[in-house]
């Protein structure tokens, strides 16, 4: 760990073993591989403390043992050169990593239920908490899934809270829609103060949440990674990546993200070059996360 404070590699909905095909029957499978493991160079480079998956790291929940291997092996890799890896299940996964035996390492750490992980990184305590994504009623349920965790019970000098949903503001798709109210989007307010940062997978579009639809504080910001490869063509004018941040402990709050870096992998397609469809097909521009 840095003396400055915490190291962090984010990113999330990587979507495995999914393979759009271009109009000319062009597999773009590689692409997703390729993007997973240029987000993983920081941790290789062992840039970074810790490295958080956002969930959905496959396109669906029933997959083959030998796309899990292939998945996990990297993040195990990682894990034996002492940097913890945190994994959140997300919806592709339907709350749950496929073969969770394929994906056991002690390093690897996987939020098969709402928990928390504490570490410490040279005398500085660190506290993980999350839960797996849930589809059904999270606005109501966000405090419940929050308080299974244990998150007060762990006492740290940086916490984090990790999850896989949609959280009131976020925006997405070539027409900016933005989430208010609805049953499956967790109310800003309902965010409490406490956590460096909320890091949420779930949502493509990379973003930073620090206010509500009302323009009322998020006691806590919600860093978005977004996806590290494009899914839709509803998706073809954001640029894909990852984050690393500096998380610095302060007393009594949680800590403070002094830093952050969105490291782009695939650019925006510009206006000019747009060709709906070409790639994707019509049929395909749908959002995956939704």
């Amino acid at each position: 760990m840095s003396p400055a404070g915490l190291r962090l590699l984010f990113f999330s909905d990587t979507h495995l073993g999914f393979a759009p095909r271009s109009r000319t029957g062009e597999d773009t499978s590689d692409e997703y591989f390729s993007n997973f493991h240029r987000a993983l160079e920081p941790a290789f480079r062992r840039e970074v403390d810790l490295v958080i998956h956002g969930g959905d790291v496959f396109y669906r929940s029933r997959v083959r043992p030998g796309l899990v291997f292939r998945a996990f092996e990297p993040l195990k890799k990682i894990a034996d050169s002492g940097i913890p890896v945190f994994v959140i299940p997300g919806n592709h996964e339907r709350s749950a990593i496929p073969f969770p035996l394929l994906a056991a390492h002690p390093g690897v750490h996987i939020f098969d239920r709402p928990r928390t992980f504490s570490m410490s990184f040279r005398g500085v305590t660190v506290a993980v908490s999350g839960f797996p994504n849930d589809r059904n009623r999270i606005a109501d349920l966000f405090p419940l899934h929050l308080s299974r965790t244990g998150w007060r019970s762990h006492t740290a000098d940086i916490r984090l809270l990790v999850m896989h949903q949609t959280v009131e503001g976020a925006r997405v798709g070539p027409v900016d829609f933005t989430f208010r109210r609805a049953p499956d989007v967790i109310p800003g307010r309902a965010i409490p103060p406490g956590f460096a940062a909320v890091l949420s997978g779930h949502i493509h579009r990379h973003q930073l949440l620090t206010d509500d639809c009302r323009h009322r504080p998020i006691a806590s910001p919600v860093f978005f990674p977004g996806s590290t490869t494009r899914t839709s063509c509803a998706e073809r004018f954001e640029a894909k990546g990852f984050l690393t941040m500096m998380i610095d402990p302060v007393a009594g709050s949680g800590g403070r993200v002094s830093e952050w870096t969105f490291h782009e992998l695939s650019p925006p397609t510009s206006v000019r070059e747009d060709r709906i469809g070409q790639r994707y097909g019509h049929d395909d521009c749908m959002l995956l996360s939704r």
